[in-house]
């Protein structure tokens, strides 16, 4: 679930992003389009300045991907890659109601190419895949250990094409885990998160 973070201080962005119950879709077809989101404790869109750096790194590369956004949310990370140009995406998060203003939104949007799943992530991605992902976004919850066994699943799994691109946001003070392939593209930090976007290099026989 997406729980973040901050522009200003986390805790007033929190309060603010709260108080208004909505996700604003920052760039792409969907531009400037608000969307509701539910009152669940630790629920939050990305921020806008987390997403802007996102997407200023990802640049020119989303057109005619297939995105998976895993710990969903609001959904603010798969729903801005569609609006950028991704051609699907795949939406993974357990949470009933959450996942359920997802899909509204979705249809709201008229995102067609658009799946949401409601299970748990990793058991999710215990099941082999039907075709493999350009791009995945993993944000985890916070101090749960749960960035690394995400990230080793995704590659034992066959989830990825061989050049993915993986973005994972985790707290500030974990340094993560990732399969050796795994280049360190970009970097950031906002409050306390760390953001970091990952490319896959296909492996070596062996």
């Amino acid at each position: 679930m997406t729980r973040q973070r901050s522009s200003r201080s986390p805790a007033t962005s929190r309060a603010t992003a709260s108080r208004r119950g909505k996700l604003r879709i920052i760039g792409g077809d969907y531009r400037r389009r608000q969307l509701p989101i539910p009152d669940l404790p630790g629920l939050r869109p990305t921020p806008d300045r987390v997403r802007e750096t996102l997407f200023n790194w990802l640049g020119q590369t989303l057109y005619g991907q297939r995105a998976l956004d895993l710990f969903a949310g609001t959904g603010a990370l798969g729903i801005e890659a569609l609006s950028r140009g991704c051609r699907e995406a795949l939406f993974v998060e357990r949470e009933a109601k959450a996942s359920a203003q997802l899909t509204t939104n979705l249809a709201t949007l008229g995102a067609h190419n658009a799946q949401v799943q409601t299970q748990d992530a990793l058991r999710f991605l215990t099941v082999a895949p039907t075709e493999r992902f350009d791009l995945v976004f993993l944000d985890p919850p916070f101090h749960q250990s749960l960035a690394a066994p995400c990230c080793e699943a995704l590659e034992l799994g066959n989830w990825l094409a061989d050049d993915a691109l993986i973005y994972l946001e985790v707290e500030a003070t974990l340094t993560p885990t990732v399969p050796c392939h795994w280049q360190l593209y970009r970097e950031t930090q906002a409050g306390e998160s760390s953001a970091r976007l990952y490319r896959r290099q296909t492996p070596l026989p062996g």
